[in-house]
């Protein structure tokens, strides 16, 4: 499939579908995916390594960040967000949380109204650094896919020990500074079956988001091309009537599809 690799640091300003007008960080290597994740959904592919040698600095990427930042000033364009999201799991860096200081601080210089925000899979949440980090952007944005420890195993693929119970216990320690994001899609993988949007999935999962208390979820599907081939999206009127359950929960809810 054609899948992609994000080629620099910094990339964009893309319009993205659930954060507008955003410009990328990427802080894993260029030429390869590197994650805690290899999730069968993924656009950058199948994931390459968990190794996060051969990584930019923390002083590249804050060049890098400046440089872009002024001439987008310069020029006039506009900006709504800084977003966390590359070629895998963006907390593997070991200099995650100086870089989000760095970030902050350039931000307010140069467009001081953008948000900052990191995509992230929450499987470093047990690091005090990053879970310190993640409590400084605007939008700390989880993923939970499943309430189900197989379906996890078959739709994430975690490369660590991984445990949903422990994951909703961190998520729950934000109290409600989090965005949960889930990724809606059925399909087949090595002769599995797999669907997230089952009754059981569904109410299993929205009894975690109550638990949880989110500022707001994000429910989406499939938009390009997965490393996994039989994959299906989940139609915009499935998205809307989860959304409508996770309303009447009492949480914002936001639908990409």
């Amino acid at each position: 499939m054609a899948t992609f690799l994000f080629d620099s640091i910094v990339f964009g300003p893309v319009r993205s579908r659930r954060l507008g007008v955003s410009l990328g960080v990427n802080l894993l290597p260029t030429n390869s995916k590197v994650c805690s994740f290899d999730c069968i959904y993924c656009e950058c592919g199948w994931t390459a390594s968990m190794d996060s040698g051969n990584l930019p600095t923390r002083e590249q990427v804050r060049w890098a960040l400046d440089k872009k930042l002024s001439q987008m000033r310069l020029m006039g364009d506009s900006l709504d967000v800084i977003t966390f999201a590359g070629n895998g799991e963006q907390t593997l860096h070991p200099e995650f949380a100086g870089i989000i200081d760095d970030t902050i601080q350039t931000r307010d210089h140069y467009f001081p109204d953008a948000r900052i925000a990191v995509l992230s899979n929450a499987t470093m949440l047990h690091r005090p650094d990053v879970n310190e980090a993640l409590r400084l952007v605007d939008q700390n944005i989880l993923k939970l896919d499943s309430a189900f420890e197989n379906t996890i195993q078959v739709l994430n693929q975690p490369l660590i020990k991984f445990d949903v119970s422990k994951l909703v216990e961190q998520l729950k320690q934000f109290r409600g500074n989090l965005i949960i994001q889930t990724l809606f899609v059925r399909g087949r993988i090595k002769n599995q079956i797999i669907d997230n949007t089952t009754p059981e999935e569904i109410n299993a999962w929205l009894k975690l988001i109550a638990e949880i208390k989110p500022k707001e979820v994000m429910v989406y599907t499939i938009a390009r091309d997965t490393p996994a081939h039989d994959l299906t999206k989940v139609s915009i009127d499935e998205l809307n009537e989860i959304a409508q359950r996770v309303t009447a929960l009492g949480f914002p809810v936001q639908v990409s599809s």
